[in-house]
């Protein structure tokens, strides 16, 4: 029978649900389970396809297609696995399937109503995964706030799921502040959000406090005390210097052995030497390699958000561990090489370059000038979906004299239009079909044989996740080839351009496909393991000049 751990959260957003729910998994999955995880948004969008990454982060691709809040992205690197777009959950997704059921009578005449029909709905989408009979735990977590209006039907399913005989435990994860001018941790708001979880009719078996220190015994007590949890239940999840190191810091506090008893289950097998060593070598690695990310989703007001692009973050640092280094990312907002071109001699300063993608026109010019720069200073640089083809633009430019030359997104009436719609696509925007509509998920590329991409695969058809509507028009490729731009991965029909190089240039890489979706900590992705053994060799000179 599947063992369901419900993940919510309390007091505030953001504080790390995704990485607790993660965690958990990582930890029951090291001792030997099988274990999936759900992540539910109440939001009414279907998919967060459209949402701007300032508005919620990164919008992560799964292998079927799906667009996902950032959160699987923390669940399939955690857990090495690829999870279905079907394990994401919307209010949006869940009115639609209510009302179209009502719309073909399946409710035989009855009035439809929020309860029983949408929680049913929600029930069936949870237990969806338990069909697979081979996993042990399906983790879910949902999002936002208990007391929001949003998720109130969600947290009434779970409830009914366990009154209905599923097996069921519930983790609230709530934050515990620190007021400066007092000194003291205040468990009052966990308290008070405890209370509305229990109006609910959900009385959490753990209490996950996050807060910058260990919480001590008497803040415990007293959590247990007002909560109505054993004082064990409640578990400190206190900063750490790497999010990778939480499942060690539950560990610590034996959360798998309190789960296995509470659910009446045997500890397995044992691998957690494997994680604890994988965590103590990063900490012990002191060379250090500085990528610059030139971004354009950096600023919300007055805040910057590096959770736009948290799954390029997150590659960089796994080829970094991989090659024994210390990363340390530089976040460069490309609109500065607009207004003050001069800035652009600040890539002298890293060792490496990333172009992720994106959308719309800001920040491009800013874009195609630092790919210019490190390609002619010789810059070890890594093209993601819009970083090729802002590639492709400035070599049609700069090298192939095509002055003119730029994407057809950005310039509609451009006489180079050297990046161009997918044709199928032209129907989609015209009728503003925007959600779900572009090149989505796990395509396949067949890889020009000795090339710096097929040497790094190590193979010569590979898969990666995409999302995008335009690909270098086939129309140029001959033109752009001629000049010494190798376009070294195609589709199997070989009409698309997936990969392209630069054979002579240290390390001129890019993708119309999104690779950092792919990466694993102990995994990386085999373009970013590119970019950094590139890096590390630009960084050796100035390191042993530094060092006599």
């Amino acid at each position: 029978m599947v063992n369901y751990i419900i993940v919510t959260g309390g007091v505030i957003s953001g504080l790390g649900k995704g990485i607790t729910a993660a965690s958990i998994g990582k930890i029951l999955k090291l001792h030997g389970y099988k274990v999936t995880a759900i992540k539910i948004d109440p939001y009414m969008n279907c998919d967060a396809g459209t949402l701007r990454p300032t508005e919620h982060g990164e919008v992560w691709v799964t292998e079927d297609g799906g667009e996902i809040d950032q959160d699987l992205g923390h669940y399939e690197r955690f857990l090495d696995i690829n999870i279905p777009k079907c394990q994401n959950i919307t209010t949006g997704q869940v009115y639609g399937a209510v009302i179209e059921k009502e719309r073909k009578g399946e409710y035989l005449g009855k009035t439809v109503q929020p309860i029983p029909h949408v929680t049913d709905e929600i029930k069936r989408r949870v237990r969806k995964p338990a069909q697979d009979s081979s996993y042990d735990f399906v983790i879910v977590e949902i999002g936002g706030t208990v007391g929001d209006y949003e998720n109130v039907l969600f947290l009434e399913a779970v409830r009914q799921m366990k009154h209905e005989g599923d097996k069921v435990l519930y983790v609230h994860v709530t934050y515990v502040p620190v007021l400066e001018a007092l000194g003291e941790a205040k468990t009052k708001p966990t308290q008070h959000s405890v209370k509305l979880l229990r109006g609910i009719g959900i009385q959490p078996d753990f209490i996950v406090t996050r807060s910058e220190k260990a919480l001590d015994d008497v803040r415990k007590e007293k959590i247990a005390l007002f909560c109505n949890v054993h004082e064990d239940d409640v578990i400190s999840d206190s900063d750490v210097d790497n999010v990778y190191a939480v499942p060690l810091l539950f560990e610590e506090q034996f959360l798998c052995r309190k789960i296995l008893r509470k659910l009446r289950l045997r500890r397995d097998h044992n691998e957690l030497k494997i994680w604890k060593d994988f965590i103590s070598n990063i900490r012990n690695f002191e060379e250090v390699v500085t990528i610059g990310i030139v971004g354009k989703y950096f600023d919300i007001g007055s805040s910057k958000l590096s959770d736009s692009y948290i799954s390029v973050i997150e590659s960089i640092k796994h080829a970094a561990w991989n090659n024994g280094l210390n990363p340390k990312i530089k976040w460069i907002d490309s609109k500065i090489f607009e207004k003050k071109p001069d800035e652009i001699t600040c890539l002298n300063s890293v060792d490496g370059v990333v172009v992720p993608g994106g959308f719309g026109l800001s920040g491009i010019d800013g874009k195609i000038r630092t790919i210019q720069y490190v390609r002619e200073h010789t810059i070890p640089y890594l093209g993601l979906c819009l970083g090729m083809q802002l590639a492709v633009v400035e070599y049609a430019r700069n090298v192939c004299n095509l002055e003119d030359a730029n994407s057809s997104e950005i310039d509609k009436k451009t006489t180079h239009p050297v990046i161009d719609f997918i044709p199928e696509q032209v129907n989609i925007l015209q009728e503003s079909r925007y959600g779900a509509t572009m090149r989505l998920g796990a395509y396949p590329a067949i890889l020009k044989k000795g090339t710096i991409v097929q040497k790094l695969y190590g193979k010569n058809k590979i898969y990666e996740r995409h999302r995008h509507r335009y690909e270098v028009n086939p129309e140029y490729v001959d033109i752009l080839e001629k000049e010494g731009l190798v376009f070294s991965g195609r589709s199997p029909d070989r009409i698309l351009m997936e990969f392209m190089e630069l054979p002579d240039h240290p390390y001129f890489v890019a993708t119309q496909a999104h690779p950092e979706f792919k990466s694993r900590p102990m995994k990386p992705a085999p373009l970013f393991e590119g970019l950094i053994n590139a890096a590390k060799k630009k960084n050796l000179p100035l390191k042993l000049e530094t060092s006599v």
